[in-house]
């Protein structure tokens, strides 16, 4: 159970100018009790990482296929006009971009300058940040003590920071913003003959800054008291305009349109690219994001399965930690015992992924992980037979 020493009166906080201290304890029954919980939470990790790397897997296979298929498929037709002969088939198209008229900001009545597709509004509000640095410290019997710092300052930040999951929000109030970060679009984007939906315009980013009339030497909107002495609950607005001279798309042609082309894969192709780039450059642009996405989420299913074990494991350190040496000498060992663990149930789901999806690599990943299990073996029996040989 833990015991929260955080009464002012028994000197568990202290104060420094904005911030202060908090002392808490933890015993050692209350530790085991939670490493027992722990183990719990581990052997739910274990199997849902185990199932997220074989999805991911077959996710990848599935798009790296679908682009291929869109490889084979995709044929680049002139933008000034629609040909009903390509209705459903997989086109790219790579022109000059126009709209009916820039994109405004009605609430600050701002105009975008000519030839903007998108105007985004940054807001930032001067408001209370809260941060938190803990120091833990094993006692003599198992026991922990935690003494945590809180530290409160202002800052010019987007969006309102919850002021009321402050530890202390009494003086630290954060009020809310008049305005919000929005998005703007312009209507009817049309690249020739073909127009883009306002979900489709939605998915352009980046652009470049935009300074309004009466902005300061910022390039900013300030919106409150002084901009040199800013008080909490201020704003400053920024905009930014995205304003391509062409786009590439790569879809399916809808009438005068484009939608997702469902493959035969799975997959439902859609990309629009700012500039004229082939369509080549751009089916090899998905696949190098896939790629990357495959890694990233291998990533953290390995993080996750080492968690897992870390906690399962976690026990014999609490343990151990009624003398504060050996629970160090054992919390060492069991990491490394998880890491083991994760660094030959990682590769072997992803062996057998692979084996499902793609046999002959997954052969060959099964291979290395097998070996790095073999070669861990050998050396685990070869240090006993070292140490027994007479000096």
């Amino acid at each position: 159970m833990s015991d929260n020493s955080n009464d002012p009166g028994d000197g568990a906080w202290g104060t420094a100018g904005d911030s202060f201290t908090e002392t808490t304890t933890q015993s050692w029954f209350s530790r085991i009790g939670s490493a027992l919980t722990g183990i719990l939470v581990g052997l739910v990790l274990l199997p849902l990482a185990g199932w997220g790397l074989f999805w991911n897997e077959g996710r990848a296979v599935q798009t790296a296929r679908s682009l291929a298929e869109g490889a084979g498929l995709v044929q680049s037709v002139a933008a000034e006009r629609p040909d009903p002969a390509n209705e459903g088939r997989l086109v790219h198209i790579s022109g000059a971009v126009r709209a009916e008229k820039p994109p405004g900001d009605p609430e600050l009545n701002i105009a975008a300058p000519p030839g903007t597709l998108r105007l985004l509004r940054q807001v930032e509000m001067y408001q209370w940040q809260e941060q938190t640095s803990s120091e833990t410290r094993t006692k003599l019997g198992g026991g922990t003590e935690t003494v945590t710092t809180y530290n409160y300052r202002r800052v010019w930040h987007e969006g309102r920071l919850d002021s009321s999951r402050f530890r202390q929000p009494d003086g630290h109030q954060n009020p809310q913003p008049r305005h919000s970060s929005r998005a703007f679009n312009a209507p009817n984007v049309m690249i020739g003959g073909f127009r883009l939906s306002d979900a489709q315009v939605s998915g352009l980013s980046g652009g470049e800054a935009f300074v309004p009339p009466g902005a300061n030497a910022d390039g900013a909107i300030f919106i409150g008291g002084s901009a040199d002495a800013p008080r909490v609950g201020d704003l400053r607005i920024t905009w930014r305009a995205v304003k391509p001279e062409a786009l590439s798309v790569i879809a399916a042609q809808l009438g005068d349109g484009f939608g997702p082309y469902a493959t035969r894969a799975g997959d439902r192709l859609f990309r629009l690219d700012q500039g004229r780039v082939p369509a080549a450059a751009m089916i090899q642009a998905a696949q190098d994001e896939n790629a990357m996405l495959t890694w990233i989420l291998r990533l953290v299913g390995v993080v996750v399965i080492f968690i897992g074990w870390s906690l399962i494991f976690n026990p014999l350190k609490v343990l151990a930690d009624v003398v504060p040496f050996i629970g160090s000498i054992v919390g060492f060992g069991t990491g490394l015992i998880s890491a083991i663990l994760t660094m030959i149930v990682a590769p072997t789901i992803i062996a057998i992924a692979w084996l499902f999806y793609r046999p002959l690599v997954g052969v060959l990943i099964l291979a290395i992980g097998l070996a790095i299990a073999f070669g861990l073996t050998r050396l685990r029996r070869a240090r006993p037979a070292i140490q027994g040989k007479p000096a």
